[in-house]
């Protein structure tokens, strides 16, 4: 069993290991920086610790939209490095047995999922493969 929080972006559920999860933020002022990917909006300052910030949405080739109040930032430790992660909406935390992980019928190389989990209540989520996101900055 490995626990995973689930969150959506662009009407597209996706989990991410609870082992690389930090906090999750919201209403937080993200500082553009320059010469960045489109999908990097900027950076935040956490309690002293300058974290870069990816738009999951822009990430994966969509619009971006104004950010809500269901807007949060997710704050990831991937290997040793922290990053945030706009979402649209955070669900919850799910312990899913690792039987229900199978992959993508077509992944494609620059998408930052490559698995399926199936959820308790029978919908499918993406797995997010953090260490791409880390890669793609």
């Amino acid at each position: 069993m490995t626990s995973y929080l689930t969150f959506i972006t662009d009407n597209l559920t996706f989990g991410v290991e609870t082992d690389q999860v930090i906090e999750i933020i919201t209403n937080y002022k993200i500082r553009s920086v320059p010469k960045v990917p489109d999908y990097i909006p900027g950076i935040i300052n956490l309690r002293g610790q300058i974290i870069p910030i990816m738009d999951m949405r822009l990430r994966l080739g969509k619009e971006g939209t104004p950010y809500s109040d269901s807007t949060c930032i997710i704050i990831l430790n991937i290997s040793e490095q922290l990053m945030g992660l706009v979402v649209d909406s955070v669900l919850q935390v799910q312990d899913l047995d690792d039987n229900t992980i199978s992959p993508l019928p077509t992944p494609k190389e620059d998408e930052p999922a490559k698995n399926l989990m199936t959820l308790k209540d029978g919908s499918v989520a993406l797995l997010l493969e953090s260490e791409k996101l880390v890669c793609s900055i």
